[in-house]
């Protein structure tokens, strides 16, 4: 017998840990019961296709071109996700319905936004939004000739060889690093502490929900406390569930939702959100502050 309906859910992820990523009906209300699904549309196949992306900022002549490899051979990881694709560039119509939030974000931020900071990825997929940010910080580096890019892109170990393919496809591999980072297991000891850390589209996977708050936790308080590390965190709603992740991360950590975004309307109707986090101090730094 079970109590309620999350109790209901997390029981049935034993039994098919995937299932949320297959078609359901919504179950958040608003009078529909069709079903929707989770793993993104993708044009034609996703098995070894190479799509190209055209970010631009419509505040200047600032333009980053990807070429992307797709294949979901590996896992749903290895496909363009929509709130990745918002954190890249201004929203479009030749890439997603849903638009491109985090990559979005950085294109219209610019070259400054990145310049000179260790940036890491996490749950990267396909690399996109890593991918963005090196190019990005590229173009810093040829203008002023004073930066050293420094950007991890990272995944479990199914992952690794179509990020390898992405940072080839795009002339990356002297500024993009490729790991292996399982959430909830130590940090290697060969990922630089970074001061920006981007993660887009992690909130799909219950099971998975408290060892993405620790290893959020573990990317933070591996710095000196000379300067915070910025998160930015792009999730797309998707179900009642992923609020149980929320409650989970706000023991650790503080959010405000991006404002500076002016596709943040149109994404917000997407289900769609851009959040900067901080991390919470512990009670014991907080007592001795007061003191």
């Amino acid at each position: 017998m079970f109590h309620d309906d999350l109790e209901l859910d997390e029981a049935l992820d034993e039994i098919d840990p995937l299932r949320h990523l297959m078609h359901q009906s919504d179950d958040d209300g608003g009078g529909g019961n069709e079903p929707k699904i989770l793993v993104p549309k993708q044009r034609r196949s996703v098995q070894g296709e190479t799509l190209h992306l055209s970010f631009s900022s419509p505040c200047s002549q600032l333009s980053v071109e990807i070429a992307l490899a797709v294949d979901a051979s590996p896992g749903c990881g290895g496909i363009t996700w929509p709130a990745g694709e918002v954190c890249s560039s201004p929203l479009g119509r030749d890439v997603s319905d849903d638009g491109k939030v985090l990559s979005s974000y950085l294109t219209k931020r610019g070259p400054e936004f990145v310049h000179g900071r260790n940036i890491l990825e996490l749950g990267s997929g396909t690399g996109l939004v890593g991918l963005v940010a090196a190019k990005l910080q590229l173009q810093k580096t040829t203008s002023a000739g004073t930066s050293t890019p420094s950007v991890y892109i990272t995944d479990q170990a199914p992952l690794l060889e179509i990020m390898d393919r992405n940072v080839q496809l795009n002339d990356l591999s002297s500024t993009v690093a490729v790991a292996e980072l399982n959430w909830g297991t130590p940090l290697p000891p060969s990922l630089s502490v970074p001061d920006l850390v981007l993660a887009a589209d992690c909130v799909y996977f219950e099971p998975a929900f408290p060892l993405l708050v620790q290893t959020l936790c573990d990317l933070v308080d591996a710095g000196t406390g000379d300067k915070e590390t910025e998160i930015l965190f792009c999730y797309k709603k998707r179900r009642k569930a992923d609020k149980r992740f929320f409650n989970m991360l706000g023991k650790a950590f503080s959010w405000d939702e991006v404002t500076d975004d002016p596709d943040k309307v149109a994404y917000n109707r997407e289900a769609i959100t851009l959040l900067r986090l901080s991390r919470r101090k512990p009670p014991s730094l907080r007592t001795r502050k007061n003191n």
